[in-house]
């Protein structure tokens, strides 16, 4: 099940709660983060270096395994306008291809994502190699922040 509101995510998601996790899904990688049982905090984890859909959706079993993951957090790369991109729709391509890991995904807007991350690594003087490993998993690390945030603030919200 692909949701593209918090509301309709939130339907989708165990009643007994659980870990989320969040991705931002480029061309050639795949940034991890997940947040607390209590959806207060995401945490940017992992990325993963991107090779066949096959060798991706392994890993992403593993990784969901490891943290015990209930949902996904996907970033949607729209335009500023809000209009889709040819990249949207290469990434509602690859969530549709989520489907045998049986899990609800989120689609939730990245626009500026990855620019807040990286400015705010070069104000922590972050060098240029350091930025470059870790910039996609502090990207989904704020996507998924932002749908958290969505969540916890819903009507009768955990």
């Amino acid at each position: 099940m692909i949701a593209t509101g918090a509301a309709e995510f939130a339907t989708a998601l165990p009643p007994s709660g659980g870990r989320l996790a969040g991705l931002d899904v480029g061309t050639k990688t795949i940034g991890l983060a997940t947040c607390d049982t209590g959806w207060s905090f995401a945490t940017a984890a992992d990325t993963i270096k991107r090779t066949k859909f096959g060798a991706d959706l392994e890993a992403l079993r593993t990784f969901i395994a490891k943290h015990g993951t209930v949902g996904l957090v996907v970033g949607l790369p729209l335009n500023l306008d809000g209009t889709d991109s040819p990249r949207t729709q290469s990434v509602r391509a690859f969530a549709r291809n989520l489907a045998p890991l049986a899990l609800p995904v989120l689609l939730w807007d990245e626009r500026w994502s990855t620019v807040a991350v990286e400015r705010t690594m070069i104000e922590a003087e972050m060098s240029r190699a350091k930025r470059a490993q870790k910039v996609d998993a502090h990207a989904a690390a704020h996507i998924l922040q932002g749908a958290i945030d969505a969540l916890v603030n819903l009507p009768g919200a955990r």
